[in-house]
Order: structure tokens, then C-alpha cells, then sequence
């Protein structure tokens, strides 16, 4: 990283602006364990260089979390800023993007001057080509990506052609083959995507174009399926290949089963390579600003969409739970945020940090204005000149809802729902069962519940629930 001489870092920390706008790129990942960063020392196993350098030149938040435990929902939230149910979002069966009347960080962004690039992932919902969810849609002028709403939530890591549907036949959709997209169009890609995604925003970047630019990186890494690698990193790594599902081969969740803990044998060596790989394509758009001398002036973020998947071998020690629940281990993510021309770097801050901040954040930045956001701008926070931005975050997916203030976090789940009962048939997870009341402090790990101990706790967050939750049904519109 180029140095900053000392009168620019002195005026950037004293929390002065910065000289001009700033580039914005802002990486999300799929299912990113929370405890799955090699600086972090969990597992040995885990090699991930760029994120490490990214928190080592940045600030990481120890307490940052998602709208949602899940993708859809989450990653409405994160692009609008504000939370999802305001406009009817909760879980996969309703999730959608935001209309108009909540503009997206891209659309923002492009209002005041910026130059907007989208690759990779998109999933709001069931949205197709053309609808608000399409990333040209909602203020992207560049974009290379792929609607998993229309694939079950995923995209393959190697194929996306024609040839690769006529291949898989009816487990074309399962298997997420079908075409990608560039500004709207098909386009077919027969090569690892993570390197495609990398590739296609490296060139947005280094496009010979004065203005500003935010780009969004939406890996799809690290999602199921992850033994779906290049031929030559099987064989660097002595992995066998696993064949993807065919009609015929079995039934689709008899496959399924076997192809997620904890019966797929080397799964955690392939959700590893994934993570490595992915982790490799980051280091490599670090570079790129660095050597061309925006490095200082980009803000880089990165964070994942929901908790780290257990069922596909994410690891999310210390938490409990995992991806669908509310536990910590579903909804608490790896966020690490990176600005060498007005942030410290290797600082972790403790305090409520969300997803929708990104948005605040970013538009704080841009100097651009924050109205209609849920989301707080974190740079005070962030730089260490300012306490925490927040003291409650709410969590709503209609059958499990939670809300968490200061120490203290209340969950609800309906254990007999359809959708608990789900999870725990198809992704080998527990959601939980009624009412608990955990202290974060004192018991992280979410395993004692006090309810019983503190009625008074209990009755003052059921009334900050009540409240919230008639906020977001006031503003509710019915998705389009």
C-alpha cells in the first residue's frame, strides 16, 4: 500500500474530509463463516491473505450484523439501507427488491456523479431479466451477473451456457447452469466464475473514466457447492471430483443430503478451496487500486451475506447456530472496512454495526444525503472519534424474530412452522423453540436462557419489538 505522507494521515485522522469523493468497492461474499479468517486463529486450515491485509489496513467490527439469515432478504436490505420489511421482506417466500420509492445505494450514488458497476451474484428474490431486482434496473450502469432467485439460490462455479442446460436437462435449475448476464444481455462462461466476477470488475475499475466509481463484488463464493472447482486446483489440493446431480441419478434431496455435512466426504477441504480462491481474486483487485494509485482514496468494505452455512461446512465459532436462525451464528458476519486516507488500520471496534450501514456510510462519504435510510453513517465510529451508532437492531422472518439491545437479545422462533420444520429436514439445523433471553455479554455463545431470571427484560424489549414492528407495517407497500 502506498504510504500517506504525515500531513495527510494527520488530517485524515482528525476526522477532517478527505480532498476529493471516494471510489467505493464493496465485496460480499455467500455464506462466509464467521470464524473462517486466517488471522483470526480458529482453524489452521484457513488461508485467507487479502482479508487478513484488509483488516490489518482497516478497521474489522467484532459485533457487525445482517438484516436476515438469510440471502434474499439480507441483501435487500443491505443495497436500500433500511430494513426489508418496510416494504413486505422477510424470508425467501417474500423477499423482493426494493421499489422505487426506496432508491438503491447504486442509484444514489450515480445521482451524484458516480460511475456504478455490478458483478456477480444477484438474489433478492424470484426477481427475472428486466424486472427492479436486475442489477440495470437499480442504478448499475456496468454489470455481469447471474439472477440465482431463478436457479434455487445459487450459481454454478463452472458452467453458464447454453450447452451446459441442453447437458444437465432437467437439472438445469438445480444446478444453477443457465446464462449469466452482461447489462442485460446473455452471455455464456465456461470458466471458474469467481475468476469471471474478478475479472469483469478489475476492467470496471481500471476503465479510463475520471469519475468516481462504486463497484459491488457479490461473489458466490462460498455457497453450496464448493467441490465445483477447476480441474487443476482439484488435482493441487488431492481432492477427488463429486459429480453434480442428473435426473435420474436419484432423488434430488436423497442427493442433496449427501452432498452436505455431514456426509459429504472432504466438504470442509472444498468450502476451503472456495474460500481461498475467492479470498486470492480480492487480493488482486487490492493490488489493482494500489497500483494505480487509488488505493488511499477507495473505500473498500467487505462482509457476507448471512451467518456461515454449517450445513456446507462454514465454520462460526464462537457463535451458536448457523445460516436460517437467529442464533448469533446466523445473522453475525466478518466486516472489515478499509479507507487509508481517513481510517486507522489493524483497530477492531466493538459496538452495533449492520449491513444497512454500508449504504449510510457510503453516501456520507459521497456527501451525499442520508434521508430515507435506516442505516447510520459509521465513519466517526469507525475512525474512533465516536461512540457506538446504535443500541437496538431488530430481526424479522414472520415465524422467528428477534431484537437485540445493548447486552441483552430476545428470540422468538414458532418451532411447529413449515419453515422450522424444513430447515431441520433438509439443512440438518436447529432454529430453537419459543421465547429466550440471553446476556451476549456474559454468555456469547447463546447458551443459557434467562427469561425467568429477568421478566423486566423481557417485557421492556417485547414493548421495543411492538414498536418496531408497527413502524415497518406502517410503511409496508405490497411488492411489485
Amino acid at each position: 500500500m502506498p504510504a500517506l505522507i504525515s500531513s495527510e494521515r494527520d488530517d485524515a485522522l482528525s476526522g477532517r474530509a478527505p480532498r476529493s469523493r471516494p471510489n467505493i468497492l464493496l465485496i460480499v461474499s455467500d455464506d462466509h463463516g464467521y470464524a473462517d479468517r486466517s488471522a483470526l486463529g480458529i482453524d489452521p486450515e484457513v488461508r485467507t491473505p487479502a482479508l487478513d491485509r484488509l483488516a490489518a489496513e482497516g478497521v474489522g467490527c467484532d459485533e457487525a450484523y445482517v438484516t436476515a439469515p438469510v440471502c434474499s432478504p439480507s441483501r435487500a436490505g443491505l443495497i436500500a439501507g433500511a430494513y426489508q420489511q418496510r416494504w413486505g421482506a422477510h424470508w425467501f417466500d417474500d423477499s423482493s427488491m426494493a421499489g422505487p420509492e426506496h432508491p438503491s445505494l447504486a442509484e444514489r450514488l450515480r445521482d451524484v456523479g458516480y460511475r456504478t458497476g455490478y458483478y456477480g451474484k444477484v438474489h433478492y428474490g424470484a426477481e427475472r431479466e428486466g424486472d427492479r431486482g436486475a442489477p440495470p434496473q437499480h442504478g448499475f450502469d456496468d454489470s455481469f451477473y447471474g439472477l440465482a432467485g431463478q436457479s434455487m439460490g445459487r450459481l454454478n462455479y463452472l458452467r453458464h451456457s447454453s450447452a451446459a442446460v441442453g447437458d444437465y436437462g432437467g437439472a438445469a435449475k438445480a444446478m444453477a447452469v443457465q446464462p449469466m448476464s452482461a447489462g442485460g444481455e446473455p452471455v455464456e462462461v465456461e470458466r471458474f466464475l469467481t475468476d469471471e466476477i474478478a475479472d469483469r470488475a478489475a476492467a470496471f475499475i481500471g476503465a479510463d473514466d475520471e469519475r468516481p466509481f462504486f463497484a459491488m463484488v457479490a461473489f458466490n463464493a462460498v455457497h453450496n457447492f464448493c467441490w465445483q472447482l477447476p480441474d487443476e486446483e482439484l488435482e493441487a489440493r488431492g481432492l477427488p471430483g463429486f459429480e453434480d446431480w442428473y435426473p435420474g441419478a436419484s432423488e434430488y434431496l436423497d442427493w442433496y443430503d449427501g452432498a452436505i455435512s455431514p456426509n459429504l466426504a472432504n466438504g470442509r477441504a472444498y468450502y476451503l478451496a472456495q474460500l481461498e480462491l475467492m479470498d486470492r481474486q480480492i487480493g488482486r483487485l487490492l493490488d489493482l487500486l494500489d497500483e494505480r494509485g487509488i488505493g488511499d482514496d477507495t473505500i473498500v468494505v467487505y462482509t457476507t451475506d448471512n451467518g456461515g452455512s454449517q450445513c456446507n461446512y462454514g465454520l462460526n465459532t464462537p457463535l451458536r447456530g448457523t445460516k436460517y436462525t437467529l442464533y448469533e451464528g446466523g445473522i453475525r458476519v466478518p466486516f472489515l472496512v478499509r479507507w487509508p486516507a481517513a481510517l486507522p488500520g489493524g483497530v477492531v471496534r466493538d459496538g452495533l454495526v449492520s449491513s444497512m450501514d454500508i449504504a449510510a456510510t457510503a453516501l456520507a462519504a459521497a456527501g451525499a444525503g442520508l434521508g430515507g435510510l435506516d442505516g447510520r453513517d459509521l465513519l466517526a465510529f469507525l475512525r474512533g472519534d465516536g461512540g457506538p451508532v446504535r443500541d437496538e437492531l431488530h430481526w424479522d422472518c414472520r415465524w422467528q424474530w428477534a431484537v437485540r439491545q445493548g447486552r441483552w437479545k430476545l428470540t422468538w422462533v414458532e418451532s411447529r412452522s413449515p419453515h422450522a420444520a424444513e430447515i431441520r429436514r433438509v439443512e440438518h439445523t436447529e432454529p430453537g423453540d419459543g421465547l429466550r433471553l440471553v446476556d451476549l455479554v456474559t454468555d456469547p455463545s447463546e447458551q443459557r436462557n434467562v427469561r425467568a431470571e429477568h421478566p423486566e427484560v423481557v417485557a421492556e424489549l417485547t414493548v421495543a419489538r411492538r414498536q418496531w414492528r408497527a413502524e415497518m407495517d406502517r410503511s409496508s407497500v405490497v411488492p411489485k
